[in-house]
C-alpha cells in the first residue's frame, strides 16, 4: 500500500490536500487570535496551534481509513503527517494573501453558491438551514464568523485555479510519454494534472520565498 501511495504521491497529495483543509474554516470557533498560540505567522496572518491540531486530526482520521489495521505509529512517521499537514496549511495561507494582494475578492453571489452547495449542509440533495446552523453551532461558530473563513477559503481557491489554467499541454509535451502517438483520454489529464501541480507548487516557493514566515516548529514536536 505504501509502495502504490508514494508511486502515485502527486495524485495522493491532491486528495489528502482536499481531506484536510476542508471544513478547517481558516480557524476553529470562537477562538480569540490575539490570545491564541501562533504556530506559524506570516505577514499579518497566523496559523493557530488549535488551527493545525484540527487540520492533523482529520488528516490522522484519513490516513487511518486508508490504511485500516496497518495504521500505526511507526507508519505515521514515515508517512511525516505533521509536516504534510503544516507545509499544506503555511501554503493555503501564502494562496490567500497572495490572492487578496492581487485584488482577487469573492461576491455575495459566489459566496452564497458555495454554501447551499456545500454536501455538508445538504439533506436529499437540498440545503438544510437547519443542518448548516447546527453544525456551525457544533464548531463554536456563528454564520458571520463562518461565512467570513469561507470567503477566504473560496478566495485562495481562486488564486489555485488561475495559477493552474495558466499551464497548457503543447504537442511536444503529449509526445513525450509514448515515442511519439499521442495519449488521449485519461492519460492526457492526468498529464495535465502533473504539469499544474508541479506549477502550483513552483508558483507558491517563489512567494514564500519572498515573504516573512516564521514557524515554531517546537510547538508540534
Amino acid at each position: 500500500m505504501l509502495k502504490m501511495m508514494r508511486k502515485h504521491a502527486k495524485f495522493f497529495y491532491i486528495l489528502f490536500f482536499i481531506v484536510i483543509l476542508s471544513f478547517i474554516f481558516w480557524g476553529v470557533g470562537s477562538v480569540d487570535k490575539s490570545t491564541a498560540v501562533a504556530v506559524v505567522k506570516i505577514e499579518k496572518e497566523q496559523i493557530t496551534l488549535e488551527d493545525f491540531w484540527t487540520a492533523y486530526d482529520r488528516a490522522r482520521n484519513f490516513y487511518r481509513e486508508v490504511y485500516k489495521d496497518k495504521f500505526n505509529d511507526e507508519l505515521e512517521k514515515q508517512l511525516n503527517i505533521k509536516q504534510l499537514v503544516l507545509d499544506a496549511l503555511i501554503n493555503e495561507r501564502v494562496l490567500f494573501i497572495t490572492a487578496k494582494k492581487a485584488g482577487i475578492t469573492v461576491t455575495d453571489e459566489e459566496l452564497e453558491d458555495a454554501i447551499i452547495n456545500d454536501p455538508a449542509f445538504l439533506r436529499d440533495g437540498r440545503f438544510n438551514k437547519d443542518i448548516y446552523l447546527r453544525i456551525l453551532d457544533l464548531n463554536r461558530m456563528t454564520p458571520e464568523f463562518f461565512e467570513s473563513m469561507k470567503r477566504k477559503e473560496i478566495t485562495a481557491l481562486k488564486m489555485r485555479r488561475l495559477v493552474g489554467e495558466s499551464v497548457a499541454l503543447t504537442d511536444i509535451d503529449l509526445k513525450k510519454p509514448s515515442g511519439g502517438e499521442q495519449p488521449k483520454g485519461d492519460v492526457v489529464q492526468a498529464m495535465l494534472l502533473e504539469m499544474r501541480d508541479k506549477a502550483l507548487k513552483s508558483y507558491i516557493e517563489g512567494i514564500k520565498s519572498k515573504m516573512k514566515i516564521q514557524v515554531n516548529q517546537q510547538l508540534i514536536s
